[in-house]
């Protein structure tokens, strides 16, 4: 696509792309944009050749090849690591006949965490960004574009290009104002907050808690989490996404965006969970352990998230994708947006007619959740 001298095109990976130009567009606030990341996935084979994520960065230049606008996106062979499901979709799909990959993916890999999926110095260059994912679609045949985990003030830049949106829920922990996890604690119904308090004292009884960030994170201390890492992916995946060198080079990369926070018995690791560092959120991510513990899980993921949240003044913690126990935790539902775009009229309007049903039964479960959170009624 061009326009004067507006050229919009792919680039072959963002690594192909400066990284002061990249993060000029995609800013300091979220760190799963960041060229950092992105390029660690790339350079660590946890995206590329063989794992169905190829990296395909639509980007709009200037005259003289300036960076204007880019977007992270990716051909997808198939529909893992996304966390907004379409494979109902994609057996429909090729049921009547159709092809549904490759697609094409805009999103953070990996990563159900909100974010900038257009990222632009000017806002007049977006809808453009994403007319070109769907030239690209159609030149190449394509089925279909989704951009997944749409931080909300992006989402009326895809309703003006005609993209359909779709809602789900995550539970997040809001930060209101709060100087301790007490003043948290205060929040909560009587029975709620002594529940919490019993599962915090159980949990940590004869460990050691450290939050590690920066260069306090050493090759051991990634050695200890990738074991647990493999534990969970292997249970939960099949197989782990990330290679053991994407952990390394987040760290070198992005360390002091990075918060781990790890369990120790007798000076040995036995859980732990990594987390992202943004400019008004800490992002729960991975988390494993060695040994199972009641409660363990809740504390280093959710308890001491909120800890760190409160004492870097940060606005919320996203914990990641699903989890209905997390309420009882503090954590309240928030509604989650994606948006897609269909090559196919007939299919598109049949995932349109999905869509309007599904909407309404998530607004059903998240006003049934909004009146079981734990904080204090009236």
């Amino acid at each position: 696509m061009s326009d004067n001298a507006l050229v919009a095109k792919v680039a072959g990976s963002v690594g192909a792309i400066a990284k002061s130009e990249w993060d000029a567009l995609a800013g300091g606030d979220n760190p799963f944009v960041r060229h950092d990341f992105l390029t660690a996935l790339e350079d660590s084979g946890s995206i590329g050749p063989g794992t169905g994520w190829q990296s395909a960065p639509i980007v709009i230049e200037g005259e003289g090849g300036e960076l204007l606008a880019a977007m992270p996106a990716f051909l997808k062979g198939h529909s893992q690591g996304e966390y907004v499901f379409d494979h109902g979709w994609a057996d429909a799909y090729q049921r009547a006949g159709g092809e549904y990959y490759p697609k094409l993916q805009i999103a953070a890999p990996f990563t159900p965490a909100t974010g900038p999926r257009l990222l632009f110095k000017n806002p007049e260059y977006a809808v453009p960004l994403l007319r070109a994912a769907e030239q690209l679609c159609q030149g190449n045949g394509f089925s279909s574009a989704h951009a997944t985990f749409i931080e909300p003030g992006q989402l009326p830049i895809f309703e003006q290009a005609g993209w359909m949106l779709r809602s789900d829920i995550q539970f997040h922990w809001e930060n209101r104002d709060y100087a301790t996890f007490d003043d948290f604690l205060d929040q909560l119904a009587s029975r709620k907050r002594k529940a919490v308090r019993k599962e915090r004292a159980a949990a940590i009884e004869g460990l050691e808690i450290l939050h590690l960030t920066g260069a306090e994170i050493g090759e051991s201390q990634w050695d200890a989490f990738w074991n647990f890492y493999q534990d969970t992916g292997a249970r939960k995946w099949g197989t782990p996404y990330l290679t053991r060198e994407a952990f390394t080079l987040l760290g070198e990369r992005m360390g002091d965006a990075i918060l781990m926070i790890l369990a120790l018995k007798n000076g040995v690791p036995i859980a732990g969970a990594l987390n992202f560092i943004g400019g008004d959120a800490i992002y729960g991510r991975y988390w494993g352990c060695s040994e199972d513990r009641r409660f363990l899980h809740f504390e280093l993921c959710y308890y001491q998230a909120i800890d760190a949240a409160i004492e870097r003044g940060l606005n919320r913690v996203e914990a990641g994708a699903q989890g209905g126990h997390k309420l009882a935790r503090g954590y309240e539902p928030v509604t989650t947006w994606s948006a897609h775009w269909i090559a196919d009229p007939g299919f598109r309007a049949a995932v349109a007619e999905f869509l309007e049903r599904e909407r309404e039964g998530i607004q059903i479960d998240q006003m049934y959740l909004g009146d079981r959170t734990p904080f204090k009624k009236g």
